[in-house]
Protein backbone atom coordinates (compact mmCIF):
# COMPACT_ATOMS: atom_id res chain seq x y z
CA UNK A 1 0.00 0.00 0.00
CA UNK A 2 1.89 3.45 -1.04
CA UNK A 3 2.64 5.74 2.02
CA UNK A 4 -0.28 8.25 0.95
CA UNK A 5 -3.13 5.78 1.20
CA UNK A 6 -3.76 4.20 4.93
CA UNK A 7 -7.25 1.75 6.25
CA UNK A 8 -8.01 0.62 9.38
CA UNK A 9 -11.03 -1.48 10.70
CA UNK A 10 -12.93 -0.30 13.62
CA UNK A 11 -16.24 -1.16 15.41
CA UNK A 12 -18.35 1.44 16.94
CA UNK A 13 -18.20 1.40 19.92
CA UNK A 14 -21.43 2.06 22.63
CA UNK A 15 -18.99 5.43 23.58
CA UNK A 16 -19.15 6.79 20.68
CA UNK A 17 -22.90 6.73 20.53
CA UNK A 18 -26.01 9.43 21.53
CA UNK A 19 -28.62 7.89 23.20
CA UNK A 20 -30.26 7.16 20.02
CA UNK A 21 -27.50 4.24 19.59
CA UNK A 22 -26.02 6.29 16.64
CA UNK A 23 -22.80 7.61 16.09
CA UNK A 24 -22.62 11.39 17.81
CA UNK A 25 -21.12 13.49 15.17
CA UNK A 26 -17.97 14.49 16.89
CA UNK A 27 -16.69 11.59 17.71
CA UNK A 28 -16.10 10.74 13.71
CA UNK A 29 -13.57 13.27 14.43
CA UNK A 30 -11.78 12.05 17.51
CA UNK A 31 -11.57 8.21 15.16
CA UNK A 32 -10.75 10.53 12.34
CA UNK A 33 -8.03 11.75 14.73
CA UNK A 34 -6.95 8.40 16.15
CA UNK A 35 -6.49 7.31 12.61
CA UNK A 36 -4.16 10.08 11.44
CA UNK A 37 -2.23 9.06 14.63
CA UNK A 38 -1.92 5.50 13.61
CA UNK A 39 -1.10 6.73 10.22
CA UNK A 40 1.91 8.79 11.42
CA UNK A 41 3.09 5.48 13.35
CA UNK A 42 3.30 3.36 10.36
CA UNK A 43 5.25 6.26 8.40
CA UNK A 44 7.80 6.74 10.99
CA UNK A 45 9.89 4.62 13.60
CA UNK A 46 9.03 6.64 16.30
CA UNK A 47 5.76 7.15 15.27
CA UNK A 48 3.27 10.32 16.13
CA UNK A 49 4.53 10.40 19.69
CA UNK A 50 8.10 10.94 18.60
CA UNK A 51 6.56 13.47 15.94
CA UNK A 52 4.85 15.73 18.59
CA UNK A 53 7.43 14.95 21.47
CA UNK A 54 10.75 14.72 20.43
CA UNK A 55 10.91 16.21 17.15
CA UNK A 56 8.51 18.85 18.40
CA UNK A 57 6.16 19.14 15.19
CA UNK A 58 2.64 19.51 14.95
CA UNK A 59 -0.11 18.75 12.18
CA UNK A 60 -2.97 20.39 13.52
CA UNK A 61 -6.14 21.33 11.78
CA UNK A 62 -6.90 24.38 9.68
CA UNK A 63 -10.09 23.53 7.61
CA UNK A 64 -12.71 20.89 7.50
CA UNK A 65 -15.54 19.99 5.63
CA UNK A 66 -17.53 16.90 6.17
CA UNK A 67 -20.26 14.89 4.55
CA UNK A 68 -22.62 13.15 7.00
CA UNK A 69 -24.70 10.36 4.83
CA UNK A 70 -26.02 7.53 6.69
CA UNK A 71 -26.08 6.59 10.41
CA UNK A 72 -23.50 3.78 12.17
CA UNK A 73 -24.90 2.32 14.94
CA UNK A 74 -22.94 0.80 18.04
CA UNK A 75 -21.63 -2.60 17.04
CA UNK A 76 -21.21 -1.53 13.31
CA UNK A 77 -17.96 -2.58 11.57
CA UNK A 78 -16.73 0.08 9.65
CA UNK A 79 -13.39 0.58 7.49
CA UNK A 80 -11.82 4.01 8.16
CA UNK A 81 -9.48 5.42 5.68
CA UNK A 82 -7.48 8.34 4.95
CA UNK A 83 -5.62 9.34 1.77
CA UNK A 84 -3.31 12.63 0.79
CA UNK A 85 -5.44 14.44 -1.63
CA UNK A 86 -2.45 17.01 -1.71
CA UNK A 87 1.07 17.29 -0.84
CA UNK A 88 2.19 20.88 -0.02
CA UNK A 89 5.36 22.46 0.89
CA UNK A 90 3.49 23.62 4.60
CA UNK A 91 0.46 21.13 4.49
CA UNK A 92 -1.57 18.39 3.62
CA UNK A 93 -5.07 18.03 2.47
CA UNK A 94 -6.67 14.53 3.35
CA UNK A 95 -9.97 13.19 2.40
CA UNK A 96 -10.68 10.72 5.27
CA UNK A 97 -13.75 8.34 5.17
CA UNK A 98 -15.86 5.68 7.14
CA UNK A 99 -17.35 3.21 5.24
CA UNK A 100 -19.61 0.41 6.16
CA UNK A 101 -18.93 -3.52 5.62
CA UNK A 102 -22.00 -2.76 2.54
CA UNK A 103 -19.67 -0.54 1.39
CA UNK A 104 -21.76 2.65 1.85
CA UNK A 105 -19.89 5.75 2.92
CA UNK A 106 -20.87 6.78 6.45
CA UNK A 107 -19.32 10.06 6.30
CA UNK A 108 -16.36 12.07 4.47
CA UNK A 109 -14.52 14.31 5.56
CA UNK A 110 -11.76 16.63 3.54
CA UNK A 111 -8.97 18.04 6.08
CA UNK A 112 -6.18 20.36 6.07
CA UNK A 113 -3.74 20.06 8.36
CA UNK A 114 -0.82 22.72 8.73
CA UNK A 115 2.87 21.41 9.65
CA UNK A 116 3.91 23.46 12.17
CA UNK A 117 6.69 23.79 15.21
CA UNK A 118 5.66 23.51 18.72
CA UNK A 119 8.59 25.75 19.68
CA UNK A 120 7.60 28.82 17.48
CA UNK A 121 3.74 27.55 16.98
CA UNK A 122 4.16 28.55 13.40
CA UNK A 123 3.57 26.64 9.91
CA UNK A 124 6.65 25.38 9.11
CA UNK A 125 7.76 23.26 6.30
CA UNK A 126 6.65 19.73 6.20
CA UNK A 127 9.69 18.23 7.82
CA UNK A 128 12.04 16.29 5.68
CA UNK A 129 11.57 12.56 7.96
CA UNK A 130 7.74 13.40 7.29
CA UNK A 131 7.80 14.20 3.42
CA UNK A 132 10.62 11.38 2.79
CA UNK A 133 8.30 9.01 4.19
CA UNK A 134 5.26 10.38 2.11
CA UNK A 135 7.08 10.24 -0.90
CA UNK A 136 9.63 6.97 -0.60
CA UNK A 137 6.72 4.94 -3.01
CA UNK A 138 7.84 7.60 -5.69
CA UNK A 139 11.43 7.49 -4.79
CA UNK A 140 10.98 3.30 -4.41
CA UNK A 141 8.68 3.12 -7.36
Amino acid sequence: MSPRKFSKPHRIRFAECDPAGIVFYPQYFVMFNNLLEAWIDSLIPEGFAGYIGKHRFGLPTVRLEADFRAISRMGDDVELTLEVARLGGKSLTLALSCVGADGEVRMSVTQVVVSTSLETHRAIDIPDILRRALTADAVNG
